[in-house]
């Protein structure tokens, strides 16, 4: 290999400077990253040495090229170079042509890739997350972002709440060169079957744009549609199991605003007012039926009739309904809604696959077959096996929350808040929002309450931190936290994620201080709330409304002040 001992180009551009940085925690990239930089520079090159999240805010700039240490080489976007720590010899660094030939053998490994971003033109993505709320937007807005800053054509289609917006079109599908799918749940893709498609999570495609499109340049295979071995799926059964779970609580929790916030409005009437048949031309009973006797008693099925579905397609939809309801009446909950959501996924995938007809009659499977005996045996399972059982556990378990203590009370408040501080939207936050809004089902409002006042926090927080310390944040974190304090107020803990990328660890170790407060106090007053979304607009069905505004408060001020006294001063690099 021809060496270059002047530096003179290095990936594609004439470099001027070099900013070099460790994507690994351990001493040795250190101490890599800290040896290279000063050989660099006492080449004659003008070299400095960043953490990794100042490098990632470098972006792209002219005449420089990034150098990141990591454990494994990576392919990489224009003008970074990935180094693996362990094919650096530190003893070598002094020679000029050691480093000129280490830098290129890192160009010639990411050209390849190179060559693909710059190729792909057109991209259409498509996100989703659990809520189609914060998420969903939000990664959209980010992939728009980084699209158009590479020259590409892009065109975001988000599916939320309200359905598809943005909607791509035959057209827009078959001018794309690759689709994007950050997608927490089971979405409809069919419409872009024969496409090159790359999926990951909403989360990656927010904080990490850049490198899941480098995957995506790398890893994207063709989508031949649902049930496919070709398709992109999640990497491992870990991610599917949150996806088909994620996928029921999406599908759910419109059930439980709508049922929740009419048994409120009935409760308004009085706690009892819905026995009397009378009483304001039967309005009260009328709003408890609804809400309580048609919403709250679909919740379980329709979850586990969707977690079926992101399993088994639209085959196990049928069953997984029919599993949920049973488990309902008979007083399985949530926990029985989870199982029969799998159980009855799992059953129809494999009898799909067991169950050989001939081409004349295989439209008999998913409209005869496959719920006939899908029904059966997880019906069947679900009455004598399963269901006694879980429902004499979930008994258990409802009694003890209906009767503990008031230590045990601030202590599940306190682990249920710093569950919802701890990735802002991610794994841990929704496993504890999942089990709050189960516990609805049971007649259980009191988690539901802890875990929205707590989720309500990072994003105050931050917005109160800009406003005390407002000499250590530059003029678009400052409009971050305004932006922030509105979404807290309507419990999308996303609207911290801004500041957890900038300062993960000050902001995450603030928010669990301040987050874990406020549901351990609303836990500890017993206050009950049976919406499981709508931050300060539900407020005026709480059971207390003054004493959970005052804990969302002292949460939110706690941690607002942690964080104004722990961060540091934004430095200019």
């Amino acid at each position: 290999m021809t060496t270059q001992t002047d530096f003179s180009c290095v990936d594609l551009s004439c470099a001027e400077r070099f900013l070099v940085g460790s994507e690994s925690p351990s001493a040795q990239a250190l101490l890599v990253a800290k040896a290279l930089t000063a050989s660099l520079n006492r080449h004659g090159k003008s070299a400095q040495m960043l953490s990794i999240a100042k490098l990632d805010q470098a972006g792209s700039e002219p005449n420089t090229v990034r150098i990141v240490i990591g454990d494994t080489a990576k392919s990489s976007s224009a003008n970074t170079l990935y180094l693996q720590k362990d094919a650096v010899q530190l003893d070598e660094l002094a020679n000029a042509e050691y480093v000129s030939e280490l830098l290129n053998k890192a160009q010639t490994q990411t050209l390849p890739s190179q060559a693909a971003q710059s190729a792909v033109k057109n991209i259409v993505a498509v996100t989703a997350c659990p809520t189609g709320v914060a998420h969903t937007f939000m990664s959209a807005e980010a992939i728009e972002n980084y699209a158009k800053k590479q020259g590409w054509t892009v065109k975001v289609e988000t599916r939320g709440q309200v359905g598809a917006g943005n909607e791509i079109t035959p057209d827009e599908v078959a001018a794309a060169d690759l689709v994007f799918v950050a997608a927490d749940i089971d979405v409809d893709l069919s419409k872009f079957a024969g496409k090159k498609m790359y999926r990951t999570s909403t989360q990656l495609a927010l904080k990490k744009t850049e490198q899941e499109f480098t995957k995506a340049f790398a890893e994207a295979s063709v989508y031949q549609g649902a049930g496919t071995a070709a398709q992109s799926a999640p990497a491992d059964e870990k991610k599917g199991v949150y996806k088909h779970l994620m996928t029921g609580v999406s599908h759910m929790l419109p059930l439980v605003v709508a049922g929740g916030l009419l048994i409120a409005l009935s409760f308004m009437f009085g706690i009892e007012a819905f026995k009397d048949e009378n009483l304001a031309f039967g309005l009260p009973k009328a709003l408890m039926d609804i809400g309580g006797g048609a919403a709250f008693a679909l919740m379980i099925a329709v979850f586990s009739g969707y977690v079926a579905f992101s399993i088994a397609d639209r085959p196990g939809l049928a069953v997984g309904l029919i599993g949920g309801m049973l488990a309902n009446s008979a007083g399985a909950g949530i926990l029985g809604g989870i199982i029969a959501g799998f159980l009855a996924g799992y059953t129809v995938k494999w009898l799909n696959s067991a169950i050989k007809l001939p081409a004349s009659l295989t439209s008999l499977k998913p409209i005869l077959i496959l719920p006939l005996l899908g029904s059966l045996i997880v019906g069947l399972l679900m009455v004598y096996a399963i269901n006694p059982p879980v429902a004499a556990l979930m008994t258990a378990l409802t009694d003890w929350l209906k009767s503990m203590g008031e230590v045990n009370a601030i202590i599940l408040g306190l682990i249920l808040g710093a569950m919802m501080c701890t990735d802002m939207g991610g794994p841990v936050n929704k496993a504890a929002y999942t089990f709050s809004v189960g516990m609805i089902a049971s007649g259980v409002y009191t988690p539901i309450a802890a875990a929205m006042a707590a989720g309500m926090v990072p994003p105050i927080g931050m917005a109160i931190a800009t406003w005390l310390a407002r000499r250590k944040f530059n003029e678009n974190q400052r409009n971050a936290g305004k932006a922030s304090f509105a979404l807290g107020l309507c419990f999308i803990s996303e609207g911290a994620l801004p500041f957890v990328a900038a300062d993960p660890a000050r902001v995450i170790i603030a928010s669990l201080i301040g987050g874990g407060l406020a549901g351990a106090i609303s836990m500890g007053l017993s206050i009950e709330l049976q919406a499981p979304h709508g931050g300060l607009f539900v407020i005026p069905f709480v059971s207390q409304p003054l004493m959970y505004l005052a804990a969302i408060a002292i949460g939110s001020v706690v941690t607002g002040v942690i964080y104004a006294l722990i961060k540091k001063s934004e430095v200019q690099a």
